[in-house]
């Protein structure tokens, strides 16, 4: 009997082609591309293409390989160009902004201004971003603990249990972050767990997938590998005990808990970020019945 071999994935050039930095149009494809099994794309990125020279580049490559285009283009005459193109070609080409421009602009009763990259302008939004990076570079893994009121949310939990990374991804939506590290024969004074302005979020995970991380954290970073004591670092039962004071921790303090075990960074970081909102949504509510 012969045995049949695996499928082959369907191979396919994606162009990606945005008149900014091309963050939403990453975020999306990896998004929709994920909905389709047995794919395997071919992904070309064409950022901050704003001129007519930087387009024709960027048309001789999509003529080369010739494959689904997603833009981001607001200058009408780039638009037009690419899109006849993609008619030559007999390619799909698609402006994933339009449909909520359009829904806002019938909405608002005002046209969209049309100038790229608005997003990404230096105002007080974007200032604003960076000092939230600073802010979390500063709190993370408990390097400083004074200053913390001036934290929107500090998470709390054991290690690897993705602190870092998730204040980071805050950070870059604004969101001042602090974490501090649960660790074993460390305490922490109870003063800093009792701060009124911040959101607390308790994080935790599965002691399995605690235990695997560890590991690779130790192979990965040999250098510090010293600094651990892997008895307790990489123990069982010590992690364990560490993820049930962890949780006692949180609930005594009515903290939010999210487990991480199997969620993205971006996954987490959402949930936070709705927790932010209806606690100070909430607070607002308060502020207004008191007046």
């Amino acid at each position: 009997m012969v045995k049949k071999g695996k499928k082959s994935k369907k191979k396919f050039y994606i162009h990606l082609v945005s008149d900014a930095t091309g963050t939403t149009l990453l975020g999306l494809s990896r998004a929709v591309l994920a909905q389709f099994a047995g794919i395997d794309p071919i992904q070309k990125f064409w950022p901050l293409v704003r001129t007519d020279r930087q387009l024709e580049r960027v048309i001789r490559k999509i003529s080369d390989n010739p494959g689904p285009v997603i833009f981001t283009f607001v200058n009408e005459k780039m638009r037009k160009r690419l899109t006849e193109h993609c008619e030559e070609l007999g390619i799909p080409c698609v402006s994933v902004l339009d449909p909520i421009i359009h829904s806002l602009s019938s909405y608002l009763g005002i046209h969209a201004v049309g100038v790229p990259g608005l997003q990404h302008t230096m105002d007080d939004a974007y200032f604003k971003r960076v000092s939230a990076v600073d802010f979390a570079m500063r709190f993370d893994d408990g390097r400083s603990l004074k200053g913390l009121k001036e934290a929107d949310v500090i998470l709390v939990g054991v290690s690897r249990t993705s602190k870092t990374p998730t204040s980071i991804f805050l950070a870059r939506r604004g969101i001042k972050v602090a974490n501090i590290p649960l660790v074993p024969g460390v305490e922490v004074p109870d003063e800093h767990f009792q701060i009124e302005k911040p959101l607390y979020v308790g994080l935790t995970a599965s002691p399995n997938r605690l235990q695997q991380l560890r590991h690779t954290r130790l192979k990965s970073d040999k250098n510090n590998a010293a600094a651990f004591n892997k008895n307790t670092y990489l123990c069982e039962d010590g992690i364990n005990d560490e993820v049930r004071k962890a949780r006692r921790l949180f609930s005594e303090h009515g903290w939010p808990v999210i487990d991480v075990t199997k969620r993205s960074i971006e996954e987490t970081s959402a949930e936070i970020m709705s927790l932010l909102q209806n606690k100070r949504d909430k607070e607002k509510l308060e502020t207004k019945n008191e007046r």
